[in-house]
């Protein structure tokens, strides 16, 4: 049942694909707590449904506090902030993909916390576990008693089962039975932990905070805290870090190639971050550019969809020598104002989020860039806009291939027949779309852009790519379980 007092994060915006979560982790901070609350601000665009913080501290054991909404809403009141007390902590900010998908239960909130023999420990979880069925089924026969219906909770159970001597030894047991993809920050009450899986798809950084250090999705959250970014987690790694040791590295996993997710490049990643020691606001900028040599159009002025458009929009400008200009303004302060919306304002859309600057559009031929289009219905909303504006052509150029197949490893993306991509080709979507003209960049182009200057090697596709090429790196055995067809099956 959903809780209608707090609709999804995105009430109108449901054309766009959503990252699962973010993840945060500190020790040997004063007042950990703290320092996590503001790394899950800085991770808020990854996971806007719900957060939680556990911390430890000798005197009161673990605490730990989870709740529904914007970590701003939550985590900055000095009330909430006294009851986490420690030097040790983890959080994590949620955008459902497994578990209660688009309702607002507080059971799926993480982190998870279990107490074993060998004492308590918590854990956080960015991705997602291909599977989790099969775990699941065979834990609950064994006696394991789930208390949400999240992928995650089978990481707790695997190493409450695990015969490992530490708890590091049982996480690490744990996750040699999972399957997809993971980044986990977890703590016990002296170390705090993190691990990628051996295919590297989500990230998680490492930071030094004066003594301390901290564990994120992104960089960006290291800088929220004044943190200096030591290195990336490699794909396969296991970090334990404790007072006594510092920063201990383990490989518990067979070496495979990392096939690390193209999209963070594209659209999850905050822009002021770094991915592979390149920024990724560069990195778009550079897919802009090379967006602009694929699909030239001539036109009067180039317009980012914001926000996420914005970078790439700057790459085609300057490539193509067209000018830029801010054609879409976006109302910053939407959130959720409109608690319970009437129908009335529900048939206005995405109006309610973005607005056209007429002045500009008027008469023009626009170039409207933006990072992707999934079912299509919001980029058919904003030609509409624009040409009510008075805009003379529209061309929509879009900085990501066609996304027509639907991700399994923690993004949330429509059920494959809802791609625009998996049932059109790209005249018929320009068609349904209705503008002048519609193109995306090449996968062998946005290759090119985050680096790979030969572009995509389809022997050797250095990352997971699957939702443009629905080449699975994981076999995505629940959904394989379900009916789902791979691409030589549904050819």
């Amino acid at each position: 049942m959903t809780d209608r007092r707090l609709p999804p994060a995105h009430p109108f915006d449901d054309d766009k694909l959503h990252e699962e979560c973010g993840v945060f982790g500190a020790i040997g901070v004063s007042n950990a707590a703290n320092f996590v609350a503001l790394g899950l601000h800085a991770l808020q665009h990854r996971g806007q449904e719900a957060g939680g913080i556990v911390t430890y501290c000798p005197d009161l054991g673990f605490q730990s506090d989870r709740r529904m909404g914007y970590v701003r809403d939550n985590f900055t009141s000095r009330e909430v902030m006294e009851k986490l007390p420690g030097t040790i902590g983890i959080g994590h900010v949620r955008y459902s993909t497994a578990g209660a998908k688009g309702q607002t239960a507080i059971r799926d909130v993480q982190p998870f916390f279990g107490e074993f023999s060998l004492g308590g420990a918590a854990i956080a979880h960015n991705g997602n576990l291909t599977n989790a069925a099969a775990l699941r089924r065979e834990l609950v026969e064994r006696g394991s008693i789930f208390q949400s219906s999240s992928d995650s909770e089978c990481i707790i159970h695997l190493m409450a089962r695990s015969m490992g001597r530490t708890i590091p030894d049982r996480m690490e047991d744990a996750l040699r039975k999972c399957e997809g993809a993971f980044s986990v920050v977890a703590m016990t009450r002296t170390k705090l932990l993190g691990c990628r899986d051996p295919l590297g798809m989500r990230p998680l950084v490492l930071g030094k905070v004066g003594d301390g250090w901290a564990l994120a999705s992104e960089t960006c959250a290291l800088d929220i805290i004044g943190a200096d970014f030591v290195r990336e987690i490699e794909p396969g790694e296991m970090v334990v870090i404790s007072a006594e040791k510092g920063v201990e590295s383990f490989f518990p996993f067979r070496a495979r190639a990392s096939r690390f997710c193209i999209f963070e490049h594209v659209y999850f990643s905050r822009p002021d971050s770094i991915i592979g020691g390149r920024s990724v606001y560069e990195t778009r900028e550079a897919i802009g550019r090379e967006l602009a040599k694929e699909a030239p159009v001539d036109a009067d002025i180039v317009c980012p969809v914001p926000d996420s458009g914005t970078p790439a929009a700057i790459g085609y400008s300057l490539q193509s020598g067209i000018p830029y200009a801010m054609g879409i303004i976006r109302n910053q302060y939407m959130g959720r104002t409109f608690i319970e919306p009437s129908e009335q304002i529900r048939n206005m859309g995405v109006r309610l989020k973005l607005n056209v600057n007429r002045a500009l559009v008027r008469g023009k031929r626009v170039i409207l860039v933006d990072d992707s289009v999934v079912r299509g219905t919001t980029s058919r909303k904003i030609k509409e806009m624009i040409l009510e504006a008075g805009a003379k052509e529209v061309h929509f150029r879009i900085a990501s291939p066609p996304t027509a197949w639907p991700c399994f490893y923690g993004v949330d993306t429509p059920e494959r027949g809802k791609l625009l991509a998996a049932t059109m080709n790209e005249e018929e979507m320009r068609e349904w779309i209705g503008v002048d003209s519609l193109k995306f960049i090449s996968l062998d182009g946005l290759y090119r852009a985050v680096g790979e200057l030969n572009g995509r090697d389809p022997m050797r596709p250095r990352y997971c790519d699957a939702c443009f090429s629905g080449d699975y790196p994981v076999a995505p055995a629940d959904m394989l379980e379900q009916g789902f067809k791979m691409k030589s099956e549904a050819a």
